[in-house]
């Protein structure tokens, strides 16, 4: 079995403490809880299993300690995958969707997203989701712009009747009278006093 990694010795154990308590992430203060019982003198396993770790790493983060003190105990978020509309794309993008579509040419009024992915796609040999390419117009300062939905076998009648009911028995209320309207198939009476 090897040496154990010696913590850095400018901090005492209840300044580590003290840093715990002060810690906004949660980790970043149990692993300082860890460190702190190592230079109390507890073993550690002891030290790491406390603080819900195996003894490797704990091994792990006293490196980072040592190296970077109690900022460097913070997880480190993953940078992630790299964009795929560069700004050459979104500028393309951006510039296309200003100048709109002809009718003539493209075959449509309005830019889709399918459109814009097959543009790009010609132009770049490049391919993308709708989400992305919706993603970079919200970005460049574009909205989305969609037909307002229409009730599946709507009848138009029986809303023109609904409305002239509901405006009718407004004016009948205002007035102090009752009104009987049929609305649904029901009876509702709505009545002054």
């Amino acid at each position: 079995m090897g040496q154990a990694i010696a913590v850095r010795r400018d901090f005492t154990s209840e300044e580590v403490r003290q840093l715990a308590k002060r810690a906004k992430d949660s980790s970043q203060a149990r692993r300082l809880l860890a460190i702190a019982a190592v230079l109390d003198g507890a073993s550690r396993q002891d030290a790491a299993k406390t603080a819900g770790m195996d003894r490797q790493t704990l091994r792990d983060w006293v490196i980072r300690f040592n190296e970077k003190g109690a900022n460097g105990l913070v997880n480190i978020p993953s940078p992630g995958a790299p964009p795929k509309l560069d700004d050459r794309h979104k500028a393309f993008l951006a510039r296309i969707v200003e100048e709109g579509p002809m009718p003539a040419v493209h075959g449509v009024v309005r830019w889709r997203a399918c459109d814009l992915i097959m543009r790009l796609h010609e132009e770049f040999g490049l391919s993308v989701s709708d989400d992305t390419v919706y993603r970079a117009l919200k970005e460049l300062g574009f909205s989305h712009v969609s037909a307002r939905p229409k009730a599946y076998k709507q009848d138009a009648d029986a809303a023109s009747r609904r409305r002239g009911c509901v405006a009718a028995r407004g004016a009948r209320a205002a007035a102090g009278e009752a009104t009987n309207c049929r609305v649904l198939g029901r009876q509702h009476t709505f009545g002054g006093k």
